[in-house]
């Protein structure tokens, strides 16, 4: 049993997760570098992922705060992490109400770290956007519908290939994915295969038939362009707490 991780983890505090100075959870100097100034689109380099923004880059302050968070169990830091996601998602979400959809941790990535980092953090963002008075709620509607190989090392090719028909939506999941725009979340974007493929999964439960995403995919997502978007299939996004620092767009004017 794991049961102890999460009162101690909620409880004592220990050592700031991002500099390691202090008995805080995060100090404040940390948690201005995980908000990164600002929600900012990402330009990953895989077809099929919908417009994307991440809250900061990641490097290291934010990568100690994840790695903490998800491998070593400091449960206090979803708090901080949320707020940051939040932030991200509010970029996504233009307004809206949102339905934030966590990318789903492997199975025995869950039972190794004693919980699912992305669905807890997915919920202290909700908890955050509803604070802020943004109508926010989780639906963890996505599975491993296969086992996929540790992503670690792999180049976006093989990761692509590795995750290839790997998710999908429960049985009735898409019932749940009405009321708001649809914002798929995930702690860490690296290449942008994971968004890719579960994107795909989403918009086969809207289509019934499989669909992926076209090269001009992401610049097309509000269009109903084919194996993409259209008729009975909502427009995505998507947002995450930190992407590399050399994907984020350039804004050229």
């Amino acid at each position: 049993m794991w049961w102890w991780r999460e009162v101690v983890g909620l409880v004592v505090a220990g050592e700031c997760g991002g500099c390691g100075r202090g008995r805080v959870v995060l100090c404040e100097g940390c948690r201005a570098v995980l908000r990164g100034g600002g929600a900012r689109r990402v330009r990953p380099g895989v077809v099929g992922v919908p417009p994307v923004w991440a809250a900061a880059g990641y490097r290291d302050v934010v990568r100690a705060v994840l790695l903490a968070h998800k491998e070593r169990g400091a449960l206090a830091l979803a708090g901080p992490l949320g707020a940051a996601l939040a932030g991200a998602v509010g970029a996504a979400a233009e307004g809206r109400g949102v339905v934030l959809v966590p990318v789903p941790s492997a199975r025995r990535a869950v039972r190794a770290r004693g919980h699912d980092a992305t669905r807890r953090i997915a919920r202290a963002a909700a908890a955050e956007l509803r604070r802020t008075g943004t109508a926010a709620r989780v639906a963890a509607v996505l599975r491993q519908r296969r086992p996929v190989a540790d992503q670690a090392g792999l180049s976006s090719t093989r990761r692509r290939a590795n995750l290839a028909g790997a998710l999908e939506v429960v049985p009735g999941g898409v019932r749940l994915l009405t009321g708001g725009r649809i914002v798929l979340v995930d702690d860490l974007l690296t290449t942008g295969a994971t968004l890719a493929e579960a994107a795909r999964a989403v918009r086969t439960s809207f289509t019934g038939a499989q669909v992926y995403g076209t090269a001009a995919g992401e610049a097309r997502e509000e269009r109903p362009t084919a194996g993409v978007s259209g008729p009975g299939v909502p427009p995505l996004r998507a947002a995450v707490v930190a992407a590399p620092s050399d994907s984020f767009a350039t804004n050229r004017n």
